[in-house]
């Protein structure tokens, strides 16, 4: 079955790429990247290449590019109807 949309694979090589584009900007190899964030070789290869990573992993690689504050963002909206969904359901009477 082929999927013209939005995936988790394509999102997941997206993100890839532009992580793999800020680490060249900022003169990091591979190599000196993992040594500095404490992130595998392997699994920063396995990351650009496949876009398969760890989140604690992806934290780590992000901050020594100083890009942890982008996660900031991440479920912030879908946290504040959370929120507002589940004060509705309680202030219901049953």
């Amino acid at each position: 079955m082929l999927s013209f949309g939005n995936t988790p694979q394509r999102q997941a090589d997206a993100l890839a790429e532009r992580f793999r584009i800020i680490r060249k900007q900022q003169g990091f190899t591979q190599a000196h990247l993992a040594e500095r964030s404490g992130v595998s070789l392997s699994s920063l290869k396995r990351f650009e290449q496949q876009g398969e990573i760890a989140l604690l992993a992806l934290l780590k690689l992000a901050h020594v590019l100083n890009c942890l504050d982008d996660f900031e963002k991440l479920f912030q909206k879908k946290e504040q109807e959370v929120g507002k969904n589940l004060d509705q359901l309680f202030s219901e009477d049953w």
